[in-house]
């Protein structure tokens, strides 16, 4: 993936002390018992929004081709993407944050789908441009709220478990969904690409129009008060530490064929994910199904132990891994084991880092956890910048030490500051979860 296409990846509320609002008039079946089909339904739309996100990197020269623009304008299509993403997830939530989540759910994938189809018939760049704007809204509007549904119906002592299936999808998109478009962008052509993106998630609205309860949030009257977290300053602090810590996470995966260029057969000097052909295919490949394994655990870790103990561990983590792999970039198995690894334990931030923020602001949750994905958004701009200029200064071989130092700093801002409130919640989850195990083996 080039340095500009890795903006596109992801690929996870305060106010008071009042518990998750519970789901509103939710029909039969959508008990804490079948929470996990319904998030399952959820996950195959994030599955559909990553597998746009992550094609998009790999049909790049044939966008250049065809639109007449060099391989540095096409990636900004990638970059507006982002940036429309950053921008308007929040805003998005906010305003419908009144709306019945299925309502707002099937909204966002027909938007998505919509840009997607104007993106394939664009005739010329701006069109590109302007269609990538009107794709972000709809994934910037589905993606949060499905994490946020996907929690409500699970209930606050399984909230994490909710999260990491929701957030499945994002690392199967990169598993599946991203070869699969790009395959097809070779033999037929991007647009023919951007047309199956326009597909699937008319393939998912049916599903959740049948299937998902016409669930309602409790949720404040106005712009100004769903708004709320903004002014928050445990949101807020938490949302500098998801900054941070995925500024660590992007910069090696970003620069991946630069950090791994000597058991790839290339010294990298500026290519990012994408570049190194087949052996890059496999490093991004173990990258995923291993993170993919590694968010489901973190799940389950966060409803057991707290999130916030999960991500100061995982931070602490990354901090070792990325401190020791300059001394597996000339072996390969070392660099496969490295990868592997990363993989597992960078994952394992984000559904804890949207179980904290959701916490944080009960009354508000869809705003919150959008709040989140844009703090993402924006760490994975910062990390292409900071990466370059990384490697230009320090080396490829020295790059991850960067990473290094933001996960450190991350992980020293988890220790040091527990934001108000969070770790009462924290503890009534735990205690919710152990009488639903008791109730279980009972």
């Amino acid at each position: 993936m080039s340095r500009s296409s890795a903006s596109d990846q992801p690929p996870p509320p305060l106010m008071g002390s009042s518990a998750p609002p519970a789901p509103r008039a939710a029909p039969a079946g959508s008990g804490p018992g079948s929470w996990r089909f319904h998030g399952a339904v959820l996950a195959a739309g994030t599955f559909v929004v990553g597998t746009d996100a992550f094609v998009i990197a790999g049909v790049l020269p044939g966008i250049a081709a065809d639109l007449h623009v060099g391989l540095g304008a096409a990636g900004q299509l990638v970059t507006v993407f982002a940036i429309a993403y950053a921008v308007l997830s929040p805003l998005l939530a906010a305003c419908t944050a009144g709306w019945s989540r299925r309502t707002v759910l099937i909204t966002a994938l027909a938007v998505f789908a919509l840009g997607n189809a104007a993106t394939a018939l664009a005739p010329g760049y701006p069109a590109a441009l302007a269609a990538r704007v009107v794709a972000a809204a709809g994934a910037a509007l589905y993606a949060p709220n499905a994490s946020a549904t996907a929690a409500a119906l699970a209930g606050e002592a399984a909230r994490g478990r909710a999260f990491a299936l929701v957030n499945t999808g994002l690392t199967s998109a990169l598993i599946l969904g991203a070869p699969l478009g790009t395959a097809v962008g070779g033999a037929y052509g991007w647009r023919t690409t951007m047309w199956l993106v326009t597909v699937l998630p008319l393939l998912v609205v049916p599903l959740l129009a049948a299937r998902l309860p016409r669930i309602r949030t409790g949720t404040p009257r106005g712009l100004r008060r769903r708004l709320a977290p903004l002014a928050d300053r445990g949101v807020l602090y938490t949302l500098v530490v998801t900054v941070v810590v995925f500024v660590g996470i992007y910069i090696p995966f970003e620069y991946l064929s630069a950090v791994y260029g000597p058991v790839l057969g290339h010294e990298g000097s500026g290519t990012g994910a994408g570049g190194g052909g087949g052996p890059t295919a496999v490093l991004l490949l173990v990258f995923g199904v291993t993170g993919t394994a590694g968010n489901l655990v973190a799940g389950r870790l966060a409803d057991r132990f707290g999130p916030r103990r999960v991500v100061l561990g995982a931070a602490l983590a990354l901090t070792v891994i990325f401190g020791l792999v300059p001394l597996s970039r000339e072996w390969l198995p070392a660099a496969l084991l490295a990868v592997a690894v990363s993989g597992w334990v960078s994952f394992s931030v984000t559904t804890p880092q949207q179980h904290r923020i959701a916490a944080l602001a009960p009354q508000a949750q869809s705003v919150a956890v959008s709040l989140n994905a844009a703090a993402v958004y924006l760490a994975v701009s910062l990390a292409g910048g900071l990466g370059g200029i990384g490697l230009e200064t320090m080396g490829a071989a020295r790059l991850p030490w960067l990473a290094a130092a933001f996960t450190l700093a991350a992980a020293v801002l988890t220790a040091v500051h527990r934001p108000k409130g969070e770790g009462a919640r924290t503890g009534r989850a735990r205690a919710d979860r152990a009488r639903a195990d008791r109730a279980g083996t009972a």
